[in-house]
């Protein structure tokens, strides 16, 4: 494990974590980005990924986690949130901000009232190995569900264990559709549902993790973190092991921060803070 812990690359944001000392907790920032280098293009659902241009950088999933002592509570900030971008001073969306690096993610977020104190980054390719190790997630489906562009093919309701290249497909997709009633209906709630999807998947899967006992697993589960992950500078192994105990699904609570949808003078379609976010954000800063 140490071995493993030694490989994993680090990022350097001294200058805009918070210590957390003047605080009773401590949020951990949680970014899943989109990048391609680790996907290939003989993986299942590979063409969902590759297809097309892509420039810059993005991240698909943007999640804060707030420890307090036994109490622990992940919420998601919608990727769409429009916000001052901290390095142009231009408004954009939260998930672009990340294009100038990670530490300007950080800053947009702390901007939003939100301190943090540390930061952990996976990439596709690390997480859906972390999915493979656990031997899949199980996911409870209400109905059939697809999406086209991200290649999530789910025929049957019930539950159903989804692989690593399933999970990707899973988590990422934008056009959700599910049969109900004889025909395909997309889901109405956009990039809020696909958060919902994102946090569920997540405690699922490092509940998977802490309950692994086998070496076996954890020798691979190690591997796999370690050939995805990007840290902050800070972060110790002991913090590493902490924030994994405290994603346990079964003690953890999620919330999302309330958005209302509006249109840009340009026509783009993007989501700003309701102003009863402002008790989630009080929660965090404490």
């Amino acid at each position: 494990m140490w071995r493993d812990y030694t490989r994993v690359a680090r990022v350097d944001l001294a200058g805009v974590l918070g210590s957390g000392s003047s605080r009773s907790a401590a949020n951990t920032l949680i970014v899943g980005t989109d990048s391609r280098e680790g996907i290939r293009g003989s993986d299942p659902n590979s063409g969902a990924f590759l297809a097309g241009a892509v420039t810059g950088s993005r991240t698909d999933t943007i999640m804060v986690l707030h420890s307090d002592g036994s109490s622990t509570t992940l919420v998601s900030i919608p990727r769409d949130l429009w916000v001052t971008d901290p390095a142009s001073g231009a408004k954009s969306r939260i998930n672009a901000t990340y294009g100038s690096g990670a530490a300007n993610l950080v800053r947009a977020v702390s901007a939003l009232g939100i301190p943090v104190d540390h930061y952990l980054e996976i990439d596709f390719s690390g997480f859906g190995d972390m999915v493979d190790a656990v031997g899949g997630v199980d996911v409870d489906f209400t109905a059939p569900a697809r999406d086209t562009h991200s290649g999530l093919d789910v025929p049957t309701p019930g539950r159903h264990r989804l692989g690593g290249a399933e999970a990707l497909a899973y988590v990422r997709s934008r056009y959700y559709e599910q049969y109900i009633g004889g025909r395909w209906q997309v889901d109405g709630s956009a990039d809020l549902g696909r958060t919902e999807r994102q946090r569920g998947f997540l405690a699922t899967l490092l509940h998977s993790v802490i309950a692994s006992r086998s070496p076996i697993t954890l020798v691979q589960l190690g591997s796999a973190a370690a050939d995805g992950l990007v840290l902050d500078g800070s972060l110790g192994l002991l913090d590493l092991v902490e924030i994994a105990r405290s994603l346990d699904g079964a003690a953890m609570e999620s919330d999302v921060l309330p958005v209302t949808p509006r249109m840009t003078s340009g026509g783009a379609e993007v989501l700003e803070l309701q102003p009863s976010a402002r008790s989630v954000l009080d929660r965090l800063a404490t």
